[in-house]
């Protein structure tokens, strides 16, 4: 007798302690399709998604919205002529593409305190320096980046300069404006949509 009411009553907690009152709520989809993506990092598979808590917040120094000049400006919307300015969705499809290599152009830093999955660490001090790692041969006159993989960039958001310097600078040393895509909402965006963060604090 007393098991059946235990058995009877194990149910109706579990319900009730399990379930936070956010998930009785619509889901929180990439796309009205789309839940979430996985793609491959150096570190294994990472799923994509967005934070399911409508209440989430953004917080610290991602919540700031007046950042001073002239070091923190509002970045143009093309960095360069010829470059692919993308959003989020775009940038997730690259992340998916395996010719494509996703670039983090923040300084080392910036990259240990959170990136987007999927994306490697090349600083925009040095992407010229390290344009060999994306495809570019050194010749005689410099870079030849005939074979130069497809590429996006991205910093810490709209106002942050790393990624438009780092696009100009490959640009200048022979890398085809029409390989790159800047994603220039960045870390700040990325985050206020409450997708997924790898490394640092999420």
């Amino acid at each position: 007798m007393i098991r059946t009411a235990i058995r009877a009553t194990l149910p109706a907690l579990a319900l009730a302690v399990a379930v936070p009152a956010w998930a009785e709520e619509p889901r929180v989809g990439l796309t009205p399709e789309l839940d979430s993506v996985t793609v491959e990092t150096r570190s294994g598979p990472v799923e994509i998604r967005r934070a399911q808590d409508p209440e989430n917040k953004l917080e610290g120094s991602w919540a700031l919205t007046s950042r001073p000049c002239p070091e923190f400006c509002i970045q143009p919307h093309e960095p360069a002529e010829g470059v692919a300015t993308i959003g989020e969705l775009e940038l997730i499809g690259m992340l998916q593409d395996p010719e494509v290599i996703v670039i983090d152009s923040r300084t080392p830093d910036w990259f240990a305190g959170g990136t987007i999955p999927g994306a490697v660490n090349i600083p925009y001090t040095d992407a010229v320096d390290q344009l060999g790692e994306l495809g570019c041969e050194i010749d005689f006159d410099g870079w030849d980046c005939a074979e130069a993989s497809a590429v996006a960039l991205f910093c810490n958001g709209l106002w942050c300069g790393q990624s438009p310097a780092a696009i100009r600078r490959m640009i200048e040393a022979g890398f085809p404006a029409e390989k790159i895509s800047y994603y220039r909402g960045g870390m700040q965006t990325w985050r206020l949509l409450g997708l997924t963060v790898t490394g640092g604090e999420g």
